[in-house]
């Protein structure tokens, strides 16, 4: 299968937005901003490159995960397939969007630090969340 793999480094932009289709799938999806930062030594300081945004779209239990884990503003690594799209707007004119289907997505833990837990599936199918503590 042929596909264009990516991994973005950058940050939420938007809040996650919860959609649920027909068949009772859980869909996320963000957008986020992937900023070049390099130091400019005629300047002797840092300078930001030009953003790049990307729309972010989970499934099923990744986009339960983020929905539960993900804030605007949050430093994020996605890792997924890329789509470049074209349409066509209401005014006429035609419109790319880069999205992302995400595999994973995660925390940037070069620029914090984050508590990892689990969700289980009880007997019920009802989730509880076990904590690294009530390991």
């Amino acid at each position: 299968m042929n596909e264009s793999s990516v991994v973005l480094v950058g940050n939420a932009v938007t809040e996650v937005h919860r959609h649920t289709t027909t068949n009772g799938h859980t869909l996320a999806r963000l957008r986020m901003v992937v900023q070049e930062r390099r130091f400019d030594r005629g300047l002797d300081r840092y300078v930001d490159g030009e953003p790049s945004y990307f729309t972010v779209i989970a499934w099923r239990q990744v986009a339960e995960n983020v929905i539960a884990s993900v804030k605007r503003g949050d430093p994020i690594v996605v890792s997924g397939r890329l789509r470049i799209r074209e349409w066509q707007a209401e005014d006429g004119r035609t419109r790319t969007s880069s999205e992302v289907t995400a595999h994973a997505i995660g925390h940037d833990l070069a620029r914090g630090q984050t508590v990892f837990s689990r969700p289980r599936k009880t007997v019920e199918g009802a989730e509880t969340v076990v904590t690294p503590d009530a390991a």
